[in-house]
């Protein structure tokens, strides 16, 4: 007879723990994706200007300055709701934007993003073309938008996963890029 309970004990002890973890995961917030890269150097890269393909980025422009490196695309809905706090940001503050506009695969050409730049203003310090989206796979980005901070010596800090708001822009990003403006070069 007690053969007959432990036999039923242990599914049902596998199925508890498996609804607490399904449970779990409803409260977690999924703009709060660690990447393994904070803390590092930006990735490698070159990659061809949007407005002047003959001429490039690379990851030793991120050096001397804090700046923020926005992934978006034009086909991208919630870059168009982040697209005006983008434009407030670089109006307002100093620090460089570098826009990567990136394919990941969609039928997307330069051609798009130029019109959409122009359509809806350009608050990237620079913007460069990610037509494979090497790069951005290579950062870690697996939607758009993501912007990360990168300090003055090209060290990934942090990691924003979807639109910027006013709040996140106001409450979390303007305190970590003055803690890291005040920090010696």
């Amino acid at each position: 007879m007690k053969l007959k309970y432990i036999g039923y004990s242990v599914p049902a002890l596998i199925l508890v723990a498996l609804v607490a973890l399904f449970l779990r995961g409803l409260f977690l917030n999924p703009r709060i994706v660690p990447s393994p890269l904070i803390g590092k150097s930006v990735p490698n890269f070159t990659l061809p200007l949007l407005y002047s393909p003959q001429k490039t980025i690379t990851q030793a422009q991120l050096k001397g300055h804090v700046s923020l490196v926005n992934f978006w695309g034009s086909w991208c809905v919630a870059c168009r709701d982040e697209h005006p706090e983008l434009m407030q940001f670089a109006a307002e503050h100093v620090i460089p934007i570098y826009g990567f506009d990136f394919g990941m695969g969609y039928k997307h050409e330069d051609v798009s993003a130029k019109k959409w730049l122009a359509q809806n203003g350009d608050p990237y310090t620079q913007v460069a073309y990610d037509a494979s989206g090497d790069v951005s796979i290579n950062w870690g980005v697996y939607g758009a938008p993501e912007t990360f901070l990168i300090d003055k010596h090209g060290i990934i800090r942090h990691k924003y996963i979807g639109p910027l708001t006013p709040d996140i822009v106001n409450k979390d990003l303007l305190p970590r890029i003055r803690k890291l403006e005040q920090e010696g070069s």
